[in-house]
């Protein structure tokens, strides 16, 4: 196993000084196992290069949805910041941040100010809004910066079926290391753990302290816990399948599409009985979703559709929105989490107030 990651090493090392060295690297990092094994061979393979040669920049780039199972989002921010921490005090070129979605389009704007039903396999719009835009804004501002960039992913052949055909179907032959992005214009992707398997990785994370110092405990105790595995990073529509399904379990809290939050439960079981009031919550939302009394008849143009002689619901009711929050504040009581900020309640609200004359108005002209 040491050979495989020696020979990791040095192709990290020589993509790093190749002739792309005016392209900076960004790494999605997600604070999962994956994610985490890249950062560590990428640091160690920098701190192994002499100083002078140190001269590309390295910027992480962490996506927090708002609506995280909250230990992971914590276990993720907790990582970034020891990570950057420690490149500041040994003077490598890296930064980063963590990115959220735009003011009005996080989840509580959308599912409880406008109304959108809670998604589903069919209807996963919360994808696009809550990791797909965020890290893709931070990407292009830095391919507007630098003209080029290389996005270093911590994807394998080996997490599923589905993701060694993406992987195959994209291979770059001419120059394997890169492959050009499917929607962003001037990003090049980079898979250096793409030949790791599971077992591999978990060997190494738990034999090998990281380079930033400390241990990796904390991510083994988390994945031990949760018994899951992790949502990465998205960055395009082609991989936003593994998002919302029951192989990626560390994902969002209030996630609908999965039919039973693994990881949050499992959480529960060993001990933290604050989070079974999110499950609560989660499960009273599936119900609420395909509830027609809790919907309105028209969509949100005002206009009332059909598809295939059956009609397309609108929008939750005010009334069910009210009755989301209500029941959002009093989760976030009995957990002792903080759930909503205050300024998601007060869009919510004006947004509610907005309906209302918008639809008073379409009477008028009706």
């Amino acid at each position: 196993m040491n050979e495989k990651f020696d020979e990791i090493r040095t192709t990290i090392a020589e993509e790093y000084l190749s002739r792309t060295q005016n392209y900076p690297w960004i790494i999605a990092f997600s604070g999962g196992k994956d994610s985490t094994l890249l950062a560590h061979l990428v640091f160690e393979t920098l701190l192994d290069l002499p100083k002078p040669l140190r001269t590309r920049p390295i910027y992480f780039c962490s996506n927090d949805t708002l609506v995280e199972n909250p230990p992971v989002a914590e276990h993720m921010a907790l990582s970034l910041n020891e990570i950057l921490d420690a490149a500041k005090i040994l003077n490598l070129p890296i930064t980063g941040e963590i990115r959220y979605p735009k003011d009005g389009e996080t989840f509580w704007d959308l599912l409880i100010g406008k109304g959108y039903p809670t998604p589903k396999s069919s209807f996963r719009w919360c994808t696009d809004r809550l990791k797909i835009r965020p890290t893709s804004a931070y990407i292009q501002e830095k391919i507007s910066d630098n003209g080029n960039v290389i996005i270093l992913m911590g994807v394998r052949k080996d997490e599923s079926i589905n993701r060694k055909n993406s992987i195959e179907k994209h291979q770059n032959i001419e120059h394997s290391n890169l492959t050009p992005h499917t929607t962003l214009k001037g990003a090049l992707i980079f898979r250096p753990i793409v030949e790791v398997s599971t077992d591999e990785v978990w060997e190494f994370l738990s034999t090998h302290n990281p380079p930033w110092g400390g241990t990796h405990k904390r991510l083994i105790n988390l994945y031990r816990d949760a018994g899951g595995g992790e949502c990465p990073v998205v960055i395009s529509p082609e991989e936003a399948p593994g998002c919302g399904t029951n192989s990626s379990r560390f994902g969002c809290w209030v996630c609908t599409v999965i039919n039973k939050d693994r990881s949050l439960q499992g959480f529960v079981d060993t001990g933290k009985h604050n989070f079974q009031p999110l499950l609560d919550f989660r499960d009273k939302l599936i119900d609420m979703r395909d509830n027609p009394e809790y919907r309105q008849l028209r969509r949100r143009n005002g206009k009332i559709e059909f598809k295939n002689g059956k009609h397309i619901t609108g929008p939750f009711t005010i009334a069910a929105r009210q009755k989301i929050l209500d029941e959002l504040l009093q989760t976030q009581k009995e957990s002792g989490l903080t759930l909503i900020s205050e300024e998601e309640i007060e869009f919510c609200r004006n947004t509610w107030t907005e309906d209302v004359l918008n639809s008073m108005e379409q009477k008028k002209t009706a």
